[in-house]
């Protein structure tokens, strides 16, 4: 029996006649030099060990493998051999069957690397996906390859230009898993392994597989996505690159697409879509850290939720706590105004569950997360109330005052404000240390970014919380002060003023959006405007009025 290793990037242990390669490099495990030498020697003690039946893979910490080390991007370390796809090699070509332990977010590098072992077994709540064409790239250790080949074209096609991640239940009606753990993933990795022995399984290597269907039909499925991708995804590179990858799986044979997967992400990382990606990926890190606020500093639970007002975006917050599963009152002072809100909320579920991205029974639990209100009082137990409300001074500072009367002591109390003084709304409540922005963009339920406005007086741990909230609730959040604008409407007024200048001239709003989308933007700025309502638009060039320099053109 060969000797167990206990510390260092990668451990090995034996467990009767299965070996445990265990990687062992926190926080994500990611595949280090250090790790990937370790784990090789670690796969050929196994593999020549006459007492080793079956092989299990998994990760210390977190998750299994968070992939590539990005320290290492650009240095001679990711150089070193075995690199990544070696790894994939010498998973995929043990001659004994070899068992991924996935749990926590397994993607990128970190799914290609259980890919290239035989079998997978999953927590239900792991994460699991290829999100590299959000960076600008695509999966480069032999994803578009495996993939396409295990779960089929479309189910492929769909996750990698989309880039979203599945959990481990879905992964399993995908077929990516092969098992679902119902206790701790080790264990349970361990027990597929003797039983796949027992069965005398043996490895099942995805690279020997063909992509099923009918090559005409794959072909014509192709043409559709691309055609697809031409209306979701312009002005874009990474979403094609992973198609072309992808639609190689059916032409080609493995080594040949796996090669050419190697060409067209060579391609990719060095284009300007790809270095803008990454920079964009590591700013929304790097905002993340506010100097005079401590990491450890206590942070206020956000367990539950109110927002006043049912308007469009006071709809879109609600189905945001409720998509991340915190239950939120939404309170309008009309009962005609909250049936509008509720059922523009109920209609926005209904046409994603018409595209297939929900399910009925999931449908129904957000829904139920939501409780509609005409009553003030029903703030009363909620740890944040966001007010978002007509963007009106006087208005604001009404609500802030009953907001403040019956909101409990210990609540966080937030503005939706986009350009208004948080300062002044603050100053009406007796507790401006509670008070700060929470500015979101519309369509609240879809747009990521989240203005968190830090006034004069706001506390610190009440900054850190919101901004903890934003991450629970699937938000980019980002610390500003105050100020006209913030930052996200500061950077949109030069473009969107240039949009009202060639109108002036005489271009239609539709045209000015038509030539916007075709270069890339999803939206327009006269779409953007109509969706969050002119009323707003105007209601701020008002105000704006008194201090707009005479000479200005608009």
């Amino acid at each position: 029996m060969a000797a167990s290793e206990t510390e260092g990037p990668v451990l090995y242990q034996r467990d009767g006649e299965i070996a445990v390669v265990t990687l062992n490099n926190p926080p994500v495990n990611a595949l280090a030099k250090d790790v990937r030498v370790a784990m090789a020697r670690h796969l050929e003690t196994a593999a020549n060990d006459d007492g080793v039946s079956a092989i299990v893979l998994c990760g210390n910490g977190r998750n299994l493998c968070g992939g590539a080390d990005i320290r290492e991007f650009n240095t001679p370390a990711r150089d070193v051999k075995p690199m990544s796809r070696d790894l994939m090699n010498l998973l995929e070509d043990c001659g004994k069957p070899i068992v991924a332990a996935i749990h926590g977010p397994t993607l990128g590098g970190g799914l290609e690397l259980a890919l290239g072992c035989h079998y997978r077994v999953a927590t239900a709540d792991a994460q699991i996906g290829l999100p590299e064409v959000l960076r600008g790239i695509l999966p480069g250790a032999g994803g578009t390859q495996r993939l396409p080949r295990l779960i089929g074209l479309a189910p492929a096609i769909d996750m990698i230009t989309t880039g979203i991640p599945v959990n481990g239940e879905k992964a399993a009606e995908l077929g990516i898993v092969d098992a679902v753990a119902t206790g701790d993933v080790r264990t349970d990795a361990i027990a597929f392994a003797r039983q796949v022995v027992a069965d005398n399984r043996g490895p099942r290597r995805i690279s020997a597989m063909k992509v099923a269907g009918d090559e005409a039909d794959n072909k014509k499925l192709i043409e559709d996505y691309r055609a697809k991708l031409q209306k979701t995804s312009r002005g874009l590179l990474a979403p094609f690159h992973c198609l072309e990858s992808v639609a190689n799986s059916v032409t080609m044979s493995f080594d040949e697409g796996w090669a050419r997967e190697a060409e067209i992400s060579r391609t990719a990382m060095v284009s300007a879509e790809s270095r803008s990606l990454v920079h964009a990926f590591f700013a929304e890190r790097q905002v993340t850290k506010i100097p005079d606020i401590p990491t450890d500093i206590a942070l206020r639970p956000v367990n539950k939720a109110a927002i006043i007002g049912a308007g469009t975006m006071g709809g879109g917050i609600a189905m945001s706590f409720a998509n991340a599963g915190i239950p939120v009152t939404v309170i309008e002072a009309s009962q005609e105004n909250l049936d509008w809100g509720m059922d523009r909320i109920a209609a926005n579920y209904d046409a994603t569950r018409k595209r297939g991205r929900l399910s009925d029974d999931e449908m129904a639990a957000r829904l139920g997360r939501i409780t509609p209100s005409t009553d003030y009082a029903h703030m009363a137990d909620a740890d944040i109330v966001i007010e978002a409300v007509f963007e009106e001074m006087d208005v604001k500072r009404a609500v802030f005052t009953e907001i403040d009367r019956l909101a409990r002591a210990d609540a966080i109390l937030a503005t939706n404000t986009s350009t208004l003084d948080v300062d002044e709304i603050a100053q009406v409540t007796s507790r401006p240390e509670s008070v700060l922005g929470t500015h979101f963009f519309s369509p609240a339920n879809v747009m990521t970014l989240l203005e968190v406005v830090r006034a004069e007086a706001t506390s610190k741990d009440i900054v850190a919380s919101v901004m903890a909230m934003a991450k629970t609730i699937n938000k980019v959040g980002v610390v500003v002060g105050v100020c006209d604008g913030f930052v996200g409407n500061r950077m949109l007024a030069p473009y969107f003023r240039q949009g009202d200048f060639l109108v002036e001239e005489g271009a239609l709003p539709q045209d000015v959006d038509r030539v916007i989308e075709e270069f890339g933007f999803r939206m327009g700025p006269f779409r953007v405007s109509d969706m969050a309502g002119l009323d707003i638009s105007w209601a701020i060039e008002k105000r704006r009025a008194e201090t707009r320099p005479a000479d200005e053109r608009f």
